[in-house]
């Protein structure tokens, strides 16, 4: 049987006028048909659950899944991952630099938990306190989850018009595109023979810690103006990789 490897996503950069071709490495939820369904554990407050809806039913429009919202089995303080689904959490996280980040465990290219985290410490500041920004930041970091790169990571250039483009003008990036949802029927075009829910057992070798913190994260990997990439290693081919978007 393979070693568990552990990772969360990262984001490469990529070119602004790019195709379909933005995906995450090879990481994809394991299933044996599609369209599948993936749970989104809500853990958010009410401000933040219209926000996830309009996110679960963004990606569900692709045609190869379907992401469905469930109760969380974690606290919003702490955000724990659960086998099988994603996690997602708002809190006041603290003036600690990030303003979202996304997290991804996987075995071999099989991903099989992940938690989203959006820090309210920001979120509740003039600059980001708007629908648009939530959107942006909560169907970007969900997106991920999915097995999605950026599709563009300079700050300050024209929007491409899809969430997955980090920019500084979050008006009209507040949805996938049409490049997103051709770049999920890639990623999934294959069936696997099992799923992800019988990949992994968590609980060991505390992968359930929290890793809210920038020490806690390991050694800095990328940076590319706010975003950057952070690995920690457990041994035993375990690791942890922490993409963020930084608000500071």
């Amino acid at each position: 049987m393979r070693k568990w490897t552990l990772a969360v996503l990262a984001l490469l950069v990529f070119v602004p006028n790019a195709q379909a071709n933005h995906s995450w490495g090879n990481y994809h939820w394991a299933r044996t048909a599609n369209p599948f369904t993936l749970k989104l554990g809500d853990n958010l407050s009410s401000t933040w659950d219209p926000i996830l809806n309009t996110t679960s039913t963004d990606w569900s429009t692709s045609s190869v899944l379907d992401t469905t919202i469930t109760p969380g089995q974690t606290t919003s303080r702490r955000c724990r991952p659960t086998s099988g689904q994603v996690e997602v959490c708002n809190y006041k996280y603290g003036r600690n630099g990030w303003l979202g980040i996304a997290q991804i465990w996987v075995s071999g290219d099989h991903i099989v938990q992940a938690t989203t985290k959006v820090n309210d410490t920001y979120f509740n500041t003039s600059t980001y306190n708007s629908p648009a920004w939530r959107n942006l930041v909560m169907c970007q970091e969900v997106g991920h989850t999915l097995g999605l790169d950026h599709q563009d990571e300079n700050f300050n250039n024209a929007n491409l018009d899809t969430c997955m483009d980090y920019a500084s003008d979050p008006s009209t990036n507040q949805h996938p595109n049409v490049h997103d949802y051709e770049e999920l029927d890639i990623i999934y075009s294959h069936l696997d023979s099992l799923s992800t829910g019988s990949l992994f057992t968590p609980g060991k070798n505390g992968f359930l810690a929290e890793f809210d913190r920038p020490m806690d994260w390991g050694r800095l990997v990328k940076t590319q103006g706010k975003t950057a990439v952070f690995e920690r290693i457990f041994g035993q081919n375990q690791r942890l990789f922490t993409f963020v978007i930084w608000a500071e």
